[in-house]
């Protein structure tokens, strides 16, 4: 499993729609879970950026947040609220785990091989992207692996054909596609009739009547 993400938090003192006079340079967010009381904190705009554009899926991050320099928490991503124009993190809600405890989280798919179908003119679809898991915290794959090289026009993976790590468990159901090869779409050629192509005359009588 990757290591842990170290992030710095403080207590936030502005709580409902005053977090947004944080500024640029503060994200407002929240740390909570069955073992810790609801707390407001903030932490650094850029870090938290910089973190889910170098992580990707940060759902399966296990983050270890010092809140006010105090002990660590290990918590996850639970939601992000993002501004419906600017696409930017406007709040983070933090899940604090119990590492003896499951927690379910989605992880991405990644796939591997070159698919014979493809070299025969075959499409691929990416149906699915990512899955829903269950592990312990500190058991978190950061991505599942489906192997695509035995692919022909037609064939399909399953979600029954990834393998997950040990201690994890895949939670949708295993008939369902992750990814397929399939024919590439004909384009029907209407047949246009000559008269269609080239129509009468206001007026005009066809021939023949």
């Amino acid at each position: 499993m990757a290591e842990n993400i170290k992030m710095a938090a403080t207590t936030r003192e502005m709580i409902g729609k005053t977090h947004r006079r944080l500024g640029d340079t503060k994200l407002a967010g929240v740390v909570y879970g069955t073992a810790h009381k609801s707390q407001s904190v903030e932490v650094e705009r850029h870090e938290f950026e910089q973190v889910i554009s170098h992580e990707g899926n940060i759902a399966s991050k296990l983050i270890d947040l010092t809140i006010d320099g105090g002990k660590v928490v290990h918590v996850i991503v639970k939601s992000l609220q993002r501004d419906a124009l600017k696409g930017s993190v406007m709040h983070v809600d933090f899940w604090a785990v119990n590492m003896r405890q499951k927690v379910t989280t989605t992880v991405p798919v990644h796939f591997e091989g070159d698919a014979p179908g493809l070299k025969t003119g075959g499409v691929f679809m990416h149906n699915v992207q990512h899955i829903n898991v269950e592990a312990l915290p500190d058991e978190l794959p950061e991505f599942l692996l489906a192997d695509i090289s035995m692919l022909e026009v037609g064939d399909n993976i399953h979600v029954r054909d990834l393998v997950a790590p040990k201690g994890v468990t895949i939670l949708d159901h295993e008939d369902e596609i992750v990814a397929s090869v399939v024919a590439p779409a004909k384009e029907e050629e209407a047949e246009v009739s000559e008269e269609a192509a080239e129509p009468a005359l206001v007026g005009e009588t066809p021939e023949g009547e």
